[in-house]
């Protein structure tokens, strides 16, 4: 039985790999047999309006008044407009032709040769189930997530020690998490937001128990990575009782730990800002133009062991890199045991820069690296920084690090995101698989 189904895996994948390489040189031919010569005005007019649509953001996000409305116009118009052209010219069928014919041979291409990719998780060890497990829960987070799924009741059902946070009331989590394990606790959980997370994961990296996640926050983005249950946190408390254990990576800022990223420069200076809760779109467009333009906020200085680059508006630094270069895959991490950070730095001063960030991670104002260690100065003795979605304010400089295989995180046996490598669109290797 496994190995008819192996073999009708493999005919799927070669009549895939197949589809795929019809669908890409369909695409190409549509082109070439209804607009002929015209086929490379059609091209060279799409990509001048995706430049002017780049420039007029930049344009748009670092000017006031009656400029940014010009702009903003502009970039809402530019796209109309070749739209139009197509149109007047009559090929406009045949752009989205080309274009759905290309967009199906990249995802079954992609698709095909994925598919023997093995999860990219880091491997799963049987142990024992927790005998004085110790959860955290916050009610508030992700909108009610601990009343509406009933997390304490379940958990509790498993002879679980549950704390609810006192909303009225800042409490130190890393100090309840401490006298928890002073008292005997072998596990340390968290329902709750990132920031929560991520701070009780240090407490646990610290005294080497397992850490348990329960993805009732707004985002869930660690938990996403885990492939955990996100629309159904209750589902995680299945951990307690038959689960498997992971060691991951944990970052740090000094003594801070973050499990998935640390932002400095434009975002951390904008989520700081007072007025930014009560009307976050007005601040960002208040404070973007002095920010991207260097009239306001220190200027950073980034380096590595191997790399170094000075007055980047943005950085990011991420506990394992994020995913680039795959549309469907952005804010995700392949895996989270790889021993490195994932630095992405943007640097862009004028809007003809900023048209070229359309070409993605080859554009030449967007730095993308891995490293054991960053390090984040200033000209300034304090910046501002974004931790796992908390916002702090740090003395310069800032050293962040990773701390490989450092957390052990429990998590169910049977969860449903597992992540599996996206292998990288190859023409050539699509080519051989469909000829096997």
């Amino acid at each position: 039985m496994h190995r008819d189904s192996g073999a009708r895996g493999r005919l799927v994948q070669r009549w895939s790999a197949r589809l795929a390489l019809v669908a890409g040189l369909a695409a190409v031919v549509i082109l070439i047999v209804f607009a002929g010569i015209q086929s490379i005005v059609l091209l060279a007019t799409g990509l001048a309006g995706l430049a002017i649509s780049g420039a007029s953001l930049w344009w748009a996000l670092t000017l006031r008044g009656i400029g940014r409305l010009l702009a903003f116009t502009l970039a809402a118009v530019t796209p109309l407009a070749v739209l139009a052209l197509y149109a007047w010219a009559e090929l406009l069928w045949v752009v989205l032709a080309s274009l759905a014919l290309w967009a199906l041979a990249v995802s079954v291409g992609g698709a095909a040769l994925s598919r023997d990719a093995e999860p990219t998780g880091p491997p799963e060890t049987r142990t024992a189930p927790p005998q004085h497990p110790f959860l955290i829960m916050n009610p508030r987070s992700g909108g009610g997530k601990v009343g509406k799924f009933h997390l304490k009741e379940k958990a509790e059902a498993l002879d679980a020690d549950v704390l609810l946070l006192d909303t009225a009331d800042q409490q130190d989590v890393v100090a309840l998490a401490d006298k928890a394990v002073e008292d005997g606790a072998d596990l340390l959980g968290v329902a709750g937001g990132d920031g929560t997370q991520a701070l009780v994961a240090g407490v646990a990296a610290r005294h080497g128990i397992p850490f348990m996640v329960i993805s009732a926050g707004t985002r869930n983005h660690f938990a996403l990575d885990l492939g955990l249950d996100r629309d159904d946190p209750s589902t995680c408390l299945d951990a307690l009782a038959d689960g498997v254990e992971l060691r991951v990576d944990i970052g740090f800022v000094g003594e801070r730990a973050f499990v998935n990223n640390a932002s400095f420069g434009t975002y951390a200076a904008v989520v700081q800002s007072p007025a930014y809760r009560d009307d976050k779109v007005g601040t960002i467009l208040q404070t973007l133009p002095d920010l991207l333009t260097h009239r306001r906020g220190p200027r950073l200085a980034v380096r590595t062991a191997d790399v170094a680059f000075d007055g980047p508006q943005a950085v990011l630094v991420s506990n394992n890199p994020y995913r680039m270069g795959d549309l469907a895959g952005l804010g995700r991490r392949e895996v989270l045991d790889s021993g490195a950070l994932g630095v992405l730095g943007v640097n862009v001063d004028n809007a003809a820069q900023a048209a070229e960030l359309l070409a993605g991670r080859h554009a030449p104002g967007l730095t993308s690296l891995t490293a054991q260690e960053v390090v984040i100065d200033a000209d300034e003795p304090e910046i501002e920084a974004g931790v796992d979605g908390e916002a702090l304010t740090l003395p310069t400089p800032v050293q962040c690090t990773i701390h490989p295989r450092a957390l052990r995180v429990r998590v169910p046996r049977h969860r449903p995101g597992v992540p599996r490598t996206r292998a990288p669109m190859n023409w050539r290797q699509l080519r051989k698989l469909a000829l096997s």
